[in-house]
């Protein structure tokens, strides 16, 4: 603790206000503040953002690679001095360790290879050189294996000092990973990071140093970059692929998905080093490459989204259940944004607008003095004034009047107006005429392609349809028939209507299935026999995840909490910057900027990287079984993952969308294949053109993905959301004009709209025509009311508890086969039970007469009492 004390203060310095102070000093402008404040009455611009498993290649690939690394730059400057010169001014981290890996290549392949370049070889002469380097990689000198290593890496970075384009280098990166793979480099890596993560020794120096920089951990960067850039690579297929790469591909994820390295997945490793380092046992541990290199291994081993649904699709099949209405990523890619709802800058400035007009109408009524309207005006303005000036405790800084606001031509929210200002309005267009509406966003011929009608097919459970038979009954004939939702004798004709309607659209999930059979498996245990659980990659994750679960969860949530832009710097917290500050720190303006804008992107990257990987935890497990699903969600409620999330968007998110932490002239591998330009403060804060940071928007989706299914169906969790007052916190995300995360903002509405009470449903009401028109419709949901007898807030300890108990059930049944409890067998043969083998102490023969008197001669037996007894 006290290491990490000291450590903290020392990095408080390398952010954006520091080097906004440092600017202001040089009369040079600061930074855009990332929290600045847009609550202005300019209106977001529509994202063209498409949600998927990962960015593009050239991004991910980027995304490994810091920019401040650059500590090794003075030890490769004798090496490429003449070659690459254009480099040494203007280049980053991972450039300049590009050009150390380079050297190492080829200083070792010169000596094999004279006068030729690696694209020349052919495909015989590389792997003999691979073997060659293979070899070196088991020498005992760790500054020779090191060597080799960068070597390798240079290999898998795509040979970029004989290339000439950005795609020539992608094109030998996955020609040579596809290579270094066949020749077995993967596993001797894996064997050195395992040396590297019990390297003791390291450790406890680390854990000395008051400061950690990128020095600590040399090795340990190297093996995971090369391990990234092979699961990366491997990951993606190809057309161009041909038969022998598509083998590999398969060979490679069943190996990674397999527990063949000491008996556990390859992710079960890298959740060791998370764990590891968040106990603050290995603070060197580069954090950010763990993150990543363990969620694309997870993607590679499980599948992303696309390939989750048609497994989704199988599973159903196979258990006989009617196929899914729809496709979810497929209807919100074509799902159009939604206007948000007005900002507290636009509120106050109708209001201003309202009160003169209502004004200057009073004025007019006055000059006509037989006006029916001259004596309703001060009470008609007093009421509207009241009714935009209520206090409610979940709208902060929303949208008073935000129902008046004209609507864009496409009809994006439908407009609801108060009667009082019906009133208004009316008296206000015999003065004032309307204002045109606006053009629309898109030419005409665009919106006649789009679909009509609701993108989404109604849904109903069988739990819905007993419940509208129970009420039913009750009212019309006097009592109940428990689950029946057959027998309809006795109920009017518009029952029965309404019933065949809900067994329609009745719908049955994977859950409700999964849970009947485990519900059956513990009640017949002996008539239902053993359960047969295929091994699916998902089923042997868990099965290691299972026993330090709680550990990983915790781990996962506080690393996102430290990279949260929310969160403010601790002496006790982790610290995660470690793999990105260099050894000595910024001494002028520019390296200070520099290395802010790297500090911010590093953070960036890793709440995408743990978002998307808790994400395909959470929908793998729901798939496989609800109750690991039901595990890992209690683990994450547990750990307080919800008031995190919450935290998370409390903060101007449009700042954090549109966010340009990142120089592209510096991303891999545009920087090793084309000259350098000159950095300037003015370059490095303009960042770069997009409109939105594509990683931004993909974690912001992310977490309200993992927050929707925290909180489904969970009364308990849903009443945490009022608690923690996020309604207003959600709202504010809707500024952001992007279907997909617009649809998951309003799925969270949705769910605690009946706790928010009927003022909050008037205040909003544009809110709640969005939820009418993109959320999915219960047809018998009373979501908008409040009169669901689910809403009544109580026994909610009880629920979380029985789910625990029943969750506690389903893992002591599958997976702790060695406990049967009371249904241990019994063996009943006398002989066989007289035959098995007693072990006796050393000395019970030289006792064994004395033994015989006290316990079988002794005592006096009264047979008569124990016939009685018996």
């Amino acid at each position: 603790m006290q290491t990490e004390n000291m450590e903290v203060p020392a990095l408080n310095h390398i952010n954006t206000n520091s080097i906004k102070q440092k600017l202001a000093a040089n009369g040079k402008d600061g930074f855009k503040n990332q929290r600045k404040d847009s609550e202005g009455s300019m209106e977001s611009p529509n994202l063209e953002f498409e949600y998927g498993d990962t960015d593009s290649t050239m991004a991910e690939l980027s995304e490994l690679y810091s920019y401040t690394e650059d500590l090794e730059f003075n030890l490769n400057r004798e090496y490429f001095e003449e070659d690459f010169r254009r480099h040494e001014l203007y280049s980053y981290t991972e450039d300049l360790e590009f050009n150390l890996n380079r050297e190492y290549f080829e200083e070792d392949f010169r000596r094999h290879v004279k006068e030729r370049k690696w694209v020349d070889l052919k495909w015989a002469e590389q792997q003999a050189h691979v073997m060659r380097l293979l070899d070196a990689l088991e020498v005992t000198d760790r500054d020779k294996r090191l060597r080799v290593a960068r070597a390798i890496l240079y290999l898998a970075q795509g040979v970029f000092g004989d290339c000439c384009s950005e795609e020539d280098v992608l094109r030998w990166s996955r020609s040579n990973v596809f290579l270094l793979y066949e020749m077995g480099i993967f596993s001797a890596l894996l064997e050195l990071l395992s040396m590297e993560i019990e390297n003791s020794q390291a450790c406890s120096s680390a854990v000395r140093k008051p400061a950690i920089s990128l020095a600590d951990s040399t090795e340990l960067r190297v093996l995971l970059s090369i391990m990234y850039l092979m699961v990366e690579v491997m990951r993606q297929e190809s057309e161009e692929d041909g038969p022998e790469w598509r083998n590999a591909r398969q060979a490679f994820r069943s190996e990674l998905g397999c527990p063949v390295y000491n008996g556990e997945p390859f992710a079960l490793l890298l959740f060791t080093m998370v764990t590891k380092f968040c106990s603050m046992n290995a603070p060197h541990f580069p954090m950010k490459k763990v993150l990543l290199l363990l969620w694309k291994t997870v993607l590679f081993t499980l599948g992303g989204f696309e390939e989750l649904q048609q497994q989704k699709v199988c599973v159903r099949e196979r258990e006989g259940l009617p196929a899914l209405p729809e496709d979810p990523l497929q209807v919100v890619r074509v799902m159009r944004a939604a206007s948000p709802p007005a900002s507290a800058m636009e509120l106050i400035e109708q209001q201003q607008k309202r009160g003169r007009r209502s004004r200057r109408s009073a004025y007019v009524d006055s000059l006509e003095g037989d006006s029916p309207f001259a004596k309703k005006q001060p009470l008609m303005k007093q009421d509207s004034l009241d009714t935009y000036n209520e206090r409610d405790p979940f709208k902060n800084d929303d949208t008073r009047d935000e129902d008046e606001e004209a609507e864009d031509a496409e009809g994006s929210l439908e407009t609801e107006v108060d009667p009082l200002d019906r009133d208004i309005i009316q008296r206000r267009d015999v003065i004032i005429q309307p204002p045109p509406m606006p053009p629309p966003l898109r030419p005409p011929s665009e919106r006649v392609t789009l679909p009509r009608g609701l993108p989404w097919a109604p849904k109903v459970r069988e739990r819905d349809i007993e419940h509208f038979l129970e009420m039913s009954r009750n009212k019309f004939i006097g009592f109940t028939l428990g689950s029946d939702t057959e027998t309809l004798v006795g109920l009017p004709r518009p029952i029965h209507e309404s019933v065949k309607t809900l067994k329609q659209h009745k719908y049955v999930s994977m859950a409700e299935v999964q849970i009947k059979r485990e519900e059956e498996l513990q009640q017949c245990p002996m008539t239902m026999g053993e359960e047969e659980v295929e091994e699916t990659p998902a089923e042997i994750l868990y099965q290691g995840m299972l026993p330090n679960l709680s550990q990983y969860v915790i781990a996962l949530l506080k690393l996102l909490l430290a990279a949260a832009p929310t969160s403010k710097a601790k002496t006790d917290s982790i610290n995660i910057l470690a793999d990105v500050l260099p050894e000595e720190m910024p001494v002028t303006v520019l390296q200070s900027m520099k290395l802010g804008i790297d500090v911010n992107r590093h953070k960036e990257i890793i709440v995408k990287a743990i978002s998307a990987l808790l994400l395909l935890l959470l929908k793998h497990f729901k798939l496989n079984h609800i109750y690991q699903f039901e595990y890992i969600c209690q683990h994450l409620v547990f750990a307080n993952c919800i008031p995190l999330i919450l935290k998370f968007f409390n903060q101007n998110i449009m700042s954090y969308i549109s966010a340009k932490n990142s120089i592209c002239v510096l991303d891999f591998p545009h920087c090793v294949v084309h000259d350098m330009p000159e950095l300037t403060a003015e370059s490095l804060e303009a960042g770069d053109s997009g409109e939105f940071c594509w990683r931004n928007l993909f974690s912001c989706i992310n977490l309200l993905r993992v927050l929707n299914k925290l909180t489904k169906w969970k009364h308990s969790r849903t009443m945490m959301l009022v608690v923690f007052k996020s309604a207003p916190i959600l709202k504010r995300a809707l500024k952001v004009k992007q279907a997909m995360m617009q649809l998951y903002v309003l799925k969270l509405l949705k769910i605690q709209t009946k706790y928010l009470g009927r003022q909050w449903r008037k205040s909003n009401m544009k809110t709640m025509s969005a939820i009418y028109q993109k959320v999915r419709h219960r047809l018998n949901d009373d979501w908008a009311y409040g009169n669901d007898i689910d809403a009544r807030p109580w026994d909610f300890q009880a629920e979380e508890c029985a789910l625990r108990e029943s969750i506690e059930k389903f893992n002591a049944r599958r997976y702790e086969r060695g406990q049967l409890g009371d249904f241990t067998p019994v063996d009943n043969c006398l002989q066989s039970v007289l035959s098995q083998p007693v072990e006796l102490p050393e000395d019970f023969p030289f006792s064994y007469q004395l033994w015989l008197e006290r316990e079988v001669f002794g005592p006096p037996i009264q047979w008569e009492g124990l016939l009685q007894q018996h």
